[in-house]
């Protein structure tokens, strides 16, 4: 659920006020966390216009690059969030940020095809279980009636992302191209590394690991979550790890949700590449038309997920952006001559695709 209304009707008053205190705590924080994960991830499509052309990497070669990044998320996602069941979120979290803020820096040293290919994998190896980790974590602190607005506010990191780090990524290239020696594309890599060092050293001190820990939390708002938890946990059924990979429901819903990240990181790695084809090569205008598709997104994440909640349907809602995102990359690749065409194109399908994320 992503309307504020619905935590209203859901939640006595006194309990609202405490699930608002916590949103206002967290959730702001966590979202500019996730804009820098995401920026980190998809960065590499604004540096490969320049990068490429000055390493002589081929297409083939940047995408191999970028998608063996979700090689090493892939091995490390669960045991990073087994991992971090027993450190703490507070350390795990922190630990993860600061570690992909190092290799995220540390491409801007590539001078190779090999090199490229190890730091994207140690990326998706640093950043694995990033996601799943802070979804566990609002688990931990917000009850069902008042999960959904936090955690859909906390996935609108995604097109927020595309929309601060593409201006940001083309003036950077456009403007510090050439200072102190170095290309555009590496001070890309360097300045967007920098939010998410400081991120990372701010979750030790800004997050703590459970409520009754929380310092900003009186007692009575303590009592209040932990007899929210106590009610739900007595109506839940608890499995232990290996549940999951036993139920055909699981595979059928990760099958589908892969359908998805495919159209989502196409979007992601191509994007600037795609516009450009187009006829734009100035790397600031690059930015502002991109961050264009990423800005409906946000918006039509916000109208579709209120449309959604209050309705109380999840398919059609998932299943009608899932068509038009997709009819929206193809209608993308029949009209890339034109400039014009081609950004309503593009627009559709980030739109779309983007979409489907929160409410699957």
């Amino acid at each position: 659920m992503t309307v504020q209304g619905t935590l209203a009707t859901a939640l006595p008053a006194a309990n609202e006020d405490t699930y608002a205190r916590i949103f206002r705590r967290l959730i702001p924080f966590l979202l500019f966390c996730y804009i820098c994960s995401y920026l980190d991830r998809i960065n590499v499509g604004f540096a490969k216009l320049q990068m490429v052309k000055e390493l002589g990497f081929s297409d083939t070669a940047y995408g191999l690059g970028a998608g063996i990044f979700f090689a090493g998320y892939f091995l490390f996602e669960v045991p990073s969030n087994i991992i971090m069941l027993k450190t703490g979120a507070r350390f795990w979290i922190g630990r993860i940020m600061i570690t992909w803020g190092v290799i995220s820096g540390a491409m801007m040293f590539v001078h190779s095809e090999t090199m490229f290919y190890v730091l994207r994998f140690l990326l998706g190896l640093a950043e694995a279980g990033f996601i799943p980790g802070v979804l566990y974590y609002l688990n931990t602190w917000f009850p069902a009636q008042a999960k959904g607005r936090a955690t859909g506010m906390f996935m609108s990191g995604i097109p927020l992302a595309g929309m601060i780090g593409a201006p940001l990524s083309g003036w950077i290239m456009s403007g510090l191209n050439g200072a102190y020696g170095m290309s555009g594309w590496q001070w890309v890599f360097l300045v967007e590394s920098i939010p998410s060092l400081i991120a990372g050293v701010a979750c030790f001190f800004w997050l703590d690991d459970r409520p009754e820990t929380a310092k900003w939390l009186n007692a009575e708002e303590k009592a209040t979550i932990a007899a929210a938890h106590k009610a739900e946990n007595a109506q839940k059924q608890f499995h232990n790890k290996m549940d999951g990979f036993a139920k055909k429901n699981v595979w059928l819903l990760s099958a589908l949700y892969y359908t998805f990240m495919m159209g989502l990181y196409a979007i992601g790695f191509w994007l600037p590449s795609i516009i450009a084809t187009s006829g734009v090569t100035d790397p600031a205008t690059l930015g502002l038309l991109t961050s264009i598709p990423y800005g409906t997104a946000f918006l039509t994440i916000l109208v579709v997920g209120r449309n959604s909640d209050k309705r109380r349907e999840r398919r059609w809602h998932l299943t009608v952006p899932a068509v038009i995102g997709a009819l929206g990359l193809a209608a993308s690749v029949l009209v890339a001559h034109n400039v014009a065409l081609a950004m309503v194109a593009l627009t559709i399908a980030t739109a779309g695709i983007l979409t489907c994320v929160p409410q699957f």
